[in-house]
């Protein structure tokens, strides 16, 4: 027994929480908080998305005591709207008077081993390797590149929220704004140094991914078990991207199985998606529910990666 950790992400987008003993999950929580509103344009945290965040801590760190996990049990990592953001030091002291934990701001590279782990570590069946992990979220995006482990990894700031704010601003997005953001990702992607198309299984996850899956599969409400490690073949990836841009956020936000969080700025997301999966060649995407946040989980209850 690993005993009962407690292990939450704090993204851009979401604030997420798993309380468990590993690999018995007792709860997975998230809520919409978009911390990083307007960080690309402010360069700071607005302060009702700190309202937001403390919140949603509030409600955890409720939950953590009702579970009894003890303060050295208890992991928060922040990732790319905290990194980035000035005010940043408000944000973490909020965290700390109320979780009485510290919290962690990580760099990119530590997001991106996380994430390969919490993605990887729970697959059913052994992929192709190497492995592309592709990790979309609210700021920033990884691309993590390993078999058993990382052996590339890389941290790009883009991500659904930040070129969502940057470039589609029309409902839905006119033509030019989608060719300024492909090129934008394009840009960032031309740069980095871990190339998809040395990939041969790429597994995608967090929201926008598994957001993505739940509406090509038409599931009447969202189902992590339906979703978690489904197969979708390229094409139908591409055709479901070319749906969800083309739709107003009115249109968006009525499909059964779409979060009322995710509908404005899916966009944006599910086209770094595309183009990653275009660069890698790979027939199909595999899915995966496990992410970052089953990675910080697990470097809790085994600290030493076993």
């Amino acid at each position: 027994m690993t005993g009962r950790v407690a292990a939450i992400d704090c993204g851009t987008n979401t604030i997420k929480l798993l309380i468990g003993d590993l690999p018995a999950v007792d709860v997975r929580e998230m809520r919409m908080v978009r911390l990083g509103q307007d960080l690309d344009r402010t360069g700071r945290i607005a302060d009702e998305a700190l309202v937001r965040a403390f919140a949603a801590i509030d409600e955890y760190a409720e939950l953590i005591a009702s579970h009894d996990v003890p303060p050295e049990r208890v992991r928060f990592v922040a990732t790319s709207a905290t990194r980035d953001a000035s005010n940043s030091a408000a944000f973490v002291a909020g965290v700390r008077e109320r979780l009485g934990v510290e919290p962690e701001v990580v760099s990119g590279d530590v997001e991106a081993a996380l994430s390969f782990d919490g993605a990887v570590r729970n697959l059913r069946d052994s992929p192709a390797a190497p492995v592309l992990v592709v990790d979309i979220g609210g700021g920033s995006t990884e691309l993590i590149l390993g078999s058993s482990a990382p052996e590339a990894a890389d941290s790009m700031d883009i991500g659904s929220v930040r070129l969502h704010e940057r470039h589609l601003h029309s409902d839905p997005p006119t033509a030019a704004e989608v060719a300024a953001c492909l090129a934008d990702i394009d840009a960032h992607l031309d740069a980095c140094p871990v190339d998809p198309a040395h990939a041969a299984t790429v597994v995608g996850v967090a929201g926008t991914v598994t957001q993505l899956a739940a509406v090509a599969l038409g599931l009447t409400a969202y189902s992590r078990d339906a979703v978690d490690q489904t197969v979708l073949p390229a094409d139908e990836v591409f055709a479901t991207v070319d749906r969800l841009v083309a739709m107003t956020v009115a249109e968006r936000r009525a499909l059964p199985s779409m979060h009322p969080g995710r509908a404005d700025v899916i966009d944006a997301g599910v086209l770094i998606l595309a183009q990653v999966l275009r660069r890698s060649g790979a027939a199909s995407l595999l899915v995966s529910d496990s992410d970052i946040l089953d990675g910080i989980a697990w470097s809790i209850a085994r600290p030493n990666g076993s």
